[in-house]
């Protein structure tokens, strides 16, 4: 079996590979990468048919705050793409900056903030055009599904931070001004990557809480867990039907 589409999954999204018929399950350290030590990150590609289509399933990654380099936590995209893997869709666990995207919500995103500081193309003249990193063709298509099948669907702007804390009120205010609509630690470096490599992205973000000063609760990740388990279930009926065409 051969697929050109993969799939990482973030924080709390792990569930979404159980709808997947593996065919092959390789780990992370099996195929020479690094492994994360983080909960709700497994650590393996899994290949295998969703929805009647073949799909790469890429269950976990590395961050940046877990003392990795840029170029340490793109190495799943690099690895993909040696697979054959020419369209890839990237997910995240994120909080939220907007009034309207309530946690419990998907957000697609249709750009982003690099503000960690790096870059996985560092080391070179490698000036790669972003004026479009998620494709706008593929994310029409989603929204179409997504309309169809009554699922509610934000789109906005994607802030990545190196982490690992979570960000204070101030530094909120500051995102909010900069046009950041969901907030996080990974995913953009994963997004450069995979542009500069000819790849058709696309990236989702799990709503799992209020960014801080918005509400009165504290930020936790288990509570990141639960609320990206609890919103897989949408998450996998808009995939189904946005795979099969």
């Amino acid at each position: 079996m051969k697929a050109n589409t993969a799939i990482v999954l973030g924080s709390g999204l792990g569930s979404l590979a159980d709808e997947v018929r593996v065919e092959k399950s390789i780990g992370f350290a099996e195929a020479g990468l690094p492994v994360s030590h983080v909960a709700g990150h497994a650590g393996r590609f899994l290949l295998g048919d969703f929805a009647g289509q073949p799909l790469w399933v890429m269950q976990g990654r590395v961050h940046l705050y877990e003392g990795h380099s840029a170029h340490a936590a793109t190495a799943g995209v690099r690895w993909l793409a040696e697979q054959g893997v020419k369209r890839i869709i990237l997910t995240n666990a994120a909080g939220t900056l907007h009034p309207d995207h309530p946690p419990g919500h998907w957000m697609m995103l249709n750009d982003h903030l690099n503000l960690t500081g790096t870059s996985p193309l560092e080391g070179g003249p490698n000036f790669f055009d972003m004026s479009e990193v998620y494709s706008s063709d593929w994310r029409k298509q989603v929204c179409t599904k997504a309309v169809e099948l009554g699922i509610p669907l934000h789109e906005g702007v994607y802030a990545g931070l190196r982490g690992p804390q979570y960000e204070t009120p101030a530094e909120i205010r500051m995102l909010r001004l900069m046009g950041a609509d969901a907030v996080g630690m990974s995913t953009v470096l994963e997004a450069i990557q995979a542009k500069a490599l000819g790849m058709e992205v696309l990236g989702f973000s799990c709503l799992t809480n209020w960014a801080a000063g918005m509400s009165n609760d504290g930020l936790d990740h288990a509570e990141v867990l639960e609320t990206g388990k609890s919103a897989a279930a949408q998450m996998l009926r808009l995939l189904a039907a946005t795979l099969a065409g």
